[in-house]
């Protein structure tokens, strides 16, 4: 019979061979985790990085905006073609040969895109490039989860969310002095260093691997999964453009993307080892936290994409000043997230999170009071309150999908969390795009106000006052949409409520033994 944990001392082995709740984080640990932080930061850094580069490319290619947007579009797809590969790919080939193919893929590829002698040859590169993205975050999940054992998920989630958050804050930012120091060109040289350090540190530091026996290959499940999403995804990422939902472009391949998935739904319930194993459904924490995690993307995510515009738009802002107001949120978060990640090993995460929300809440409720002269002390104060929210709740929600997940299937359950994620912040981007875009539209002046960033000789065709006017408008199409955004976020609490509120070695299915600890 296992000890029960209040009587375990520190430190002790428990009965699944991981260590107790209260040991500590180990150097082993801590070195694969700096592996795993490496690739990621790369990874999730490359996107926010790029985002501010497109108008560069724009110039540089002579070609049209939405053109040259696909050079995110591309990597976004090629993440969510390569996704759901990851889990099987990870238990036939083990997760360090993985990884180092992933890390290689994306060094090639950045190097390839600072190559890139038109817009089609970048967007071609810059797919190579997120096939090796979209594994490293999965895959990283999945190391760093295996390393540490079911009782210390919390705290490495924690280190792995760092990346997570210096992404969108630092992005824009460092983007922006690229650009303007040297050339569009060392957004993706930058990755190489970082790249080489991070292949060789794989190589020595991580875990040799112990695959699985071969599984099938569930070919069927690959073409109807992951073209699926990709389409679905393009069909999402299109509403912005097209400024409505009915529109052949966003109708036509989600509607189709959106039936391939439905039907690998199907077939995985019918198979015997699916690409993505539809039978972790099973695991009641892991329902509990893929419904959390989803409204929590749309929402997260969705106001993620408003809060810099409003700064860019409303308060004409340049990028480097509206990545450097956003700052405080990451700083919030670094505060909460070690914090968080010691709590969800010790008492779970049902209430960590449920608290994380509650902020969440309140700090995005500010944002609803937008206008055209709001403090900036308010404002970066509220953002500050989010960011605290932040780090108590997305890698609190990510811990307990894993945490209770046995050793053989934490590949696949960190797979479908990242499909999630990545699925739930598309949907959410798209929603409030549009939204925002329909009540920009609105207004009679708010449009030719932000358009007069760009292009001051529009506010001197102007009535006179016009200009004040219309940044009002904006300002309060901008409150308006966060209040779509508060909505979702308040939701969120539903399901939270339900999350395992024990520590893990409590929460275990019967019968069943967490993912073990590889020492």
């Amino acid at each position: 019979m296992t000890t029960p944990p209040h009587t375990r001392e520190e430190g002790e082995l428990t009965s699944d061979g991981s260590v107790g709740p209260d040991d500590k984080l180990d150097a082993a640990v801590f070195k694969i985790a700096g592996v795993v932080v490496l690739g990621a930061i790369m990874s999730i850094l490359d996107m926010t990085v790029v985002s501010v580069a497109i108008p560069t490319f724009q110039s540089e290619f002579h070609t049209t905006y939405a053109i040259a947007a696909w050079a995110m579009t591309g990597y976004t797809l090629a993440l969510a073609t390569v996704i759901p590969l990851t889990g099987w790919a990870a238990d036939r080939f083990g997760t360090k040969r993985l990884y180092i193919l992933a890390l290689v893929l994306f060094v090639l590829g950045s190097v390839l895109c600072s190559t890139a002698w038109d817009i089609e040859s970048l967007i071609g590169f810059r797919v190579i490039q997120g096939l090796g993205g979209g594994m490293l975050m999965p895959l990283g999940m999945t190391i760093m989860t295996h390393a540490a054992g079911p009782q210390r998920v919390g705290r490495v989630m924690a280190v792995l969310g760092v990346p997570m958050l210096l992404g969108p804050i630092s992005g824009p930012i460092l983007g922006g002095w690229l650009i303007e120091s040297a050339s569009w060109h060392w957004i993706f040289l930058i990755n190489v260093p970082i790249g080489i350090v991070a292949l060789i540190a794989a190589i020595t530091l991580l875990p040799s691997d112990d695959p699985s026996p071969s599984e099938s290959f569930d070919f069927l499940g690959m073409l109807l999964l992951s073209p699926g999403l990709a389409l679905f995804l393009f069909g999402v990422s299109s509403i912005p453009e097209m400024g409505t939902i009915a529109s052949a472009r966003v109708l036509v391949p989600a509607a189709i993307g959106l039936v391939l998935m439905v039907s690998f739904v199907f077939h995985a319930l019918r198979t015997v080892h699916p690409l993505i194993d539809l039978h972790l459904f099973r695991n009641r924490n892991l329902t509990v936290a893929v419904i959390t995690m989803t409204l929590f993307a749309i929402a997260f995510f969705g106001a993620g994409l408003l809060i810099p515009s409003y700064f860019l738009q409303v308060r004409g802002q340049s990028t480097l000043h509206a990545g450097l107001m956003v700052a405080p949120q990451g700083l919030g978060a670094m505060l909460t997230m070690p914090v968080a990640g010691k709590l969800v090993d010790k008492i779970g995460p049902g209430k960590i999170v449920l608290f994380g929300i509650t902020l969440i809440g309140i700090g995005m409720a500010v944002f609803t009071q937008v206008g055209a002269d709001t403090s900036y002390a308010v404002l970066l104060g509220a953002l500050f309150v989010m960011g605290l929210g932040m780090g108590a709740t997305m890698m609190p929600i990510m811990t307990a999908a894993l945490q209770t997940l046995t050793h053989q299937e934490v590949a696949r359950g960190s797979t479908l969390m990242n499909i999630i994620n990545q699925t739930g912040g598309s949907i959410g981007t798209a929603t409030m795009s549009v939204i925002l875009t329909n009540l920009i539209k609105s207004h009679d002046f708010a449009g030719p106000a932000i358009a007069s960033r760009n292009d001051p000789s529009i506010a001197g065709k102007l009535p006179p006052g016009a200009l004040d006017t219309g940044f009002a408008q904006a300002g309060s199409a901008f409150g308006h949409t966060f209040i779509v955004a508060v909505v979702l976020i308040a939701l969120t609490i539903i399901p939270a409520f339900f999350l395992p509120r024990k520590r893990p070695a409590e929460t275990a299915p019967e019968g069943e033994m967490p993912a073990i600890a590889v020492h």
